[in-house]
């Protein structure tokens, strides 16, 4: 599955491996996440597709539809969205 822009991935390699971020960008073979604790949004983390493991594509949450229609968004709207997955237990590697 192509991961896409406002997907929730989860870090497969690296120093941050785990992690829950969301896709602010794709660029090529990379992706620019964000978690809005360690990885803010005004300095995301570059990272390579094949070191990311997909978790949800939630295209109906307010969240995706902002960061889709180039909305600006804030870095306690991430953390929130990202503890909604963590809390709900709804990670789905794959």
């Amino acid at each position: 599955m192509d991961i896409e822009k406002a997907n929730i991935v989860r870090s497969g390699a690296g120093r941050d491996k785990g992690k829950l971020f969301v896709v602010l960008a794709v660029e090529g073979d990379y992706l620019l996440l964000a978690d809005g604790k360690s990885r803010k949004l005004e300095s995301p983390k570059r990272k390579k597709q094949r070191h990311v493991l997909f978790v949800a594509a939630d295209n109906e949450n307010r969240l995706s539809k902002k960061i889709r229609g180039e909305e600006k968004i804030t870095n306690s709207e991430l953390r929130r969205a990202l503890a909604a997955y963590r809390d709900a237990g709804t990670e789905q590697e794959g």
